[in-house]
């Protein structure tokens, strides 16, 4: 049998390629952004802009094909999750606290989680994701237990954000969740799946395999396309089409 031999240049090459192929290379054509630890991301219907919140403490604004519009440093918090409403930016905080930012001028108004309901949390049981339902917000709790695994309903008020309910929901290190089209979506990065939830059944829907890279956040906009928000720098864009959905 006749072998071959590669060069060292040219082998390196060749498993860069395969490793592009079959790893977080093959999503680099679905990345618009390269924002640090993006660990939230939603949609604004009233200015079709997109913003993201980081680990970092900052937030960014940014347009759906990805150019950044602002940058701005809120403090030391670890973002986890954002809303986007016509006047403000609700963060959801790790530790357990809300921020809701004017988006005229950035001001802020912290809150933190009360009520007899309100759980414990730590880094390794913290929030992790916001959407809001109605006129109440859920949050997300991320955890490596299913049995811990819920969400927290609550209602925001002038000096502090009341904790009205807890939930169940399974969905072990769930990271991100956005409410679209009556169903709420929720990612997990450690199982690269979206999960499709029925809150009205307390119920999964459905489950979608997603490519392999750092799920933090999605959001969806009103040209059927789906946004990630990638814990290791990057905003990532679907369509619905290419997730089999």
């Amino acid at each position: 049998m006749k072998q071959i031999f590669l060069k060292p240049t040219l082998c390196l090459l060749t498993i860069l390629a395969l490793s592009a192929c079959n790893g977080k290379g093959s999503s680099d054509k679905h990345k618009i952004a390269s924002i640090p630890e993006a660990s939230g991301i939603s949609y604004c219907h009233n200015s079709n802009t997109l913003v993201v919140a980081n680990d970092e403490g900052a937030y960014y604004e940014i347009t759906p094909n990805g150019a950044i519009l602002s940058q701005h440093k809120l403090g030391k918090y670890d973002l986890e999750g954002v809303v986007c409403e016509d006047n403000d930016f609700i963060f959801a905080v790790e530790d357990g606290s809300i921020l809701v930012v004017s988006r005229s001028n950035s001001d802020i108004k912290k809150l933190k989680l009360k009520g007899k309901r309100a759980p414990k949390l730590s880094k390794k049981s913290g929030i992790e994701g916001i959407a809001k339902i109605g006129s109440e917000y859920y949050l997300t709790v991320q955890t490596k237990e299913e049995k811990e695994a819920q969400f927290i309903v609550i209602k925001l008020g002038a000096n502090h954000a009341k904790v009205k309910e807890i939930i169940d929901h399974g969905i072990i290190d769930s990271a991100g969740m956005e409410l679209f089209d009556q169903k709420l979506y929720i990612v997990s990065d450690k199982k690269d799946k979206l999960y499709v939830y029925d809150l009205k059944r307390n119920k999964i829907l459905k489950k979608v395999k997603l490519p392999k890279f750092a799920q933090e956040g999605i959001t969806f906009d009103n040209q059927s396309n789906i946004f990630f928000a990638d814990d290791d720098g990057a905003v990532m864009k679907y369509t619905q089409k290419e997730l089999g959905m």
